[in-house]
């Protein structure tokens, strides 16, 4: 698509709107980056006006162009250009209200694709690894219902910093590698970062970079729209990915400011706008804008209506199963009856023995890819030690219907993609890594938490149970680190029963993310009922309770849940009578009625087993209460002489019961 509007105005004088709409924002809330809108104005005029396929009207039309504003920091230039563009939840008293409790305009752009907000930007890096997730959705939808349905273009715009985060040479190198010609970045070559002039710490040159990578790379000026419109137009004939170069002055238009390090985050004044309102020429009032200006902006929010127009009726021309099927996707709702696949593989798995819970996890991927069509699996180079990918086939550069992406080393980029593949829609993305590289993914998990979508995490080799590899590999510390994220649950299932329920919880859980928390080592079987009913669905319940009056409580998660069921038939050997609670899910649990809480937890003394830190466990047992688990980091030897070394064993738990009671 390149239409231009219809109302002849001078693209410079357009991108003043944006300009001006953003300083004016800025000084009336005191605090902002001006930087990066007054910079980048012409940039994002020339994608606006000729290029972005969109319709301001309906901001959620399927197969729009998704415009990924990474430099988050810089939000006044999206929110300018929506409400220019005639977003109805992004209008004048929106950008008025900048920075201000309630508003839709917060200080890093936050998703609301409602709004043209296509995902949470802000921390640097996440944006463009965002985008390139979005772009690999795009060409999965592609390979399923065609140009005739799904054909856009993914947009990123990124700033020096996004390029210097580790992240970016994570998904530069990926999106290269799967030659995803429907991505283009326009980098805002400013050259000056907070610090000051970027080559304080950065020498390499960042065309060679791309190429090197296998992009298609140009250079223009920045502050010329015609160019920049026409390399946009160059970078859509190549089947690389692109990245356009955009020399820019950072600041552009507000003398004190221009091209220096001030202009990225300090603040401006109405003495600095009234000098540019000179400088550019611009005799409108705060918040005013001339009227042909106004009528430009809105052609250009409107013009891609026809398009959505005839996509509509494309779409309102297909056969009922495949609008049916494309329906159900845009709706997020998945396929009828497939929970009962996962209810006859959790009778299965129930049969089966003692089994890794990642090996579990994995029958729960392969049965629930039969039944989820959209469903997208992942590992960063870990597909034999997870067996995440079983029967799919790899998305490649010359497969789009690949159902498994290998990311490489590449932990950060694998989180942030599958957020960009969710806010995209029509796909569940699920990735799966040890547990000691989710550090490496914070950012995303936090992402995802906050923008409280969907995701399938599913991190292995949860404690020392993974023996001789030793501490280093030894995730103590991060069950505590999960659980403190808000949105997100955090699931470590006792054994396979468990964990088909953990995966039909997940798959569930449309209000935030699901980190699925598996051994390395077979788990002991602690559950024969493998009916319908999902136990894990209250976050614990009463797993074995006390034969008579109970005594004790023993709390327990994952593989410790075994460990606490022998400890509790050696009690009641000795007339002790304890029950054993298996707590899964602590999120899920907190959010069950108190009447309940109380009655899996009873008023006896508690014990907790867990083979991690203490740290959150004292709100169930008390800060007097007696925890049985890790003190410290582990070690490395066989994974049965860590548990007795560390103590985690029945022999311990039974007598920490003793000494509470």
């Amino acid at each position: 698509m390149n239409v231009q509007t219809e109302t002849k105005i001078d693209l410079r004088r357009m991108a003043h709107a944006i300009r001006f709409l953003s300083m004016d924002a800025i000084v009336r809330a005191a605090d902002g980056h001006p930087g990066t809108p007054l910079g980048g104005a012409d940039i994002a005029t020339a994608l606006f006006t000729r290029h972005l396929k969109f319709d301001a009207a309906n901001p959620t039309w399927p197969d729009r162009d998704r415009f990924v504003h990474s430099a988050g920091h810089g939000s006044m230039l999206l929110y300018s250009l929506l409400c220019l563009c005639g977003y109805e939840k992004i209008d004048m008293e929106q950008v008025k209200n900048f920075r201000v409790l309630g508003s839709h305009t917060a200080g890093h752009p936050e998703y609301d694709p409602e709004a043209g907000i296509e995902t949470t930007t802000g921390p640097l890096g996440q944006g463009i690894a965002n985008a390139v997730g979005m772009a690999v959705a795009e060409r999965i939808l592609n390979a399923k219902f065609g140009d005739g349905l799904v054909d856009h273009y993914t947009y990123a715009y990124t700033g020096d910093g996004c390029l210097m985060e580790g992240i970016a040479a994570e998904v530069i190198a990926l999106a290269g590698h799967l030659k995803l010609g429907k991505l283009i970045f326009l980098w805002d070559d400013n050259r000056m970062t907070d610090d000051g002039p970027t080559d304080q710490a950065v020498s390499e040159d960042q065309v060679k970079r791309f190429e090197n990578n296998g992009w298609h790379v140009q250079g223009v000026n920045g502050h010329d729209p015609e160019a920049v419109a026409e390399a946009i137009a160059a970078a859509k004939t190549d089947d690389r990915p692109s990245m356009i170069a955009c020399r820019t002055f950072i600041g552009f238009g507000i003398p004190r400011i221009q091209n220096d390090r001030a202009a990225h985050g300090g603040k401006i004044t109405t003495e600095d706008t009234d000098a540019a309102r000179e400088s550019l020429n611009w005799p409108h009032a705060p918040f005013e804008l001339p009227s042909e200006i106004d009528a430009a902006w809105r052609e250009a929010g409107a013009r891609g209506a026809s398009e959505r127009a005839a996509w509509e009726a494309r779409l309102n021309a297909l056969d009922a199963e495949t609008r049916a099927e494309w329906d159900r996707l845009m709706a997020g709702d998945l396929p009828a009856g497939w929970e009962d696949a996962l209810h006859a593989k959790k009778a299965e798995l129930a049969s089966a023995g003692p089994l890794p819970g990642i090996r579990a996890s994995g029958e729960m991927v392969a049965t629930a890819a039969e039944t989820i069509p959209e469903l997208i699996s992942g590992a960063p180079d870990l597909e034999a030690a997870t067996q995440h990918k079983r029967q799919l086939a790899p998305f490649t550069a010359n497969d789009r219907a690949g159902r498994y992406i290998h990311y490489g080393v590449r932990e950060h980029a694998m989180g942030a993609m599958m957020n960009g593949m969710t806010v995209h829609g029509g796909i569940v993305a699920m990735g799966t890594t040890f547990l000691v590289f989710s550090d490496y993914m914070r950012h995303t998990l936090r992402m995802a938490a906050l923008m409280r979508i969907p995701g399938l995490f599913v991190f292995s080799h949860d404690s020392i149970g993974i023996g001789k590899n030793g501490p280093t590999h030894q995730p103590v510390e991060y069950l505590a680190s999960l659980r403190a994220y808000p949105n997100m649950w955090t699931i470590r299932p006792a054994d396979a029963v468990e964990m088909a329920e953990a995966w039909e919880l997940g798959l569930k859980h449309k209000t935030g993310p699901t980190s699925i928390i598996c051994s390395r080592q077979p788990l002991d079987v602690v559950r024969a009922d493998a009916g319908p009913e999902n136990r894990s669905a209250k976050g614990a319940y009463v797993l074995a309770e006390a034969a008579g009056p109970r005594q004790a409580t023993i709390l327990a998660t994952g593989s410790e849940v075994a460990v606490a069921l022998v400890a509790r038939e050696r009690l009641a050997g000795e007339g002790i009578q304890a029950a054993v609670v298996s707590m899964p899910c602590w999120e899920i649990f907190e959010a069950q009625p108190k009447a309940y809480r109380d009655e899996v937890l009873g008023n006896a003394p508690r014990v907790a087993v867990e083979a991690a830190v203490r740290f959150g466990w004292d709100r169930y047992i008390g800060a007097d209460g007696v925890f049985i688990g890790m003190e410290g980091f582990g070690a490395s030897g066989d994974y049965p002489d860590l548990f007795e070394h560390f103590d985690i064993t029945p022999e311990a738990v039974a007598e920490a019961v003793k000494r509470s009671l």
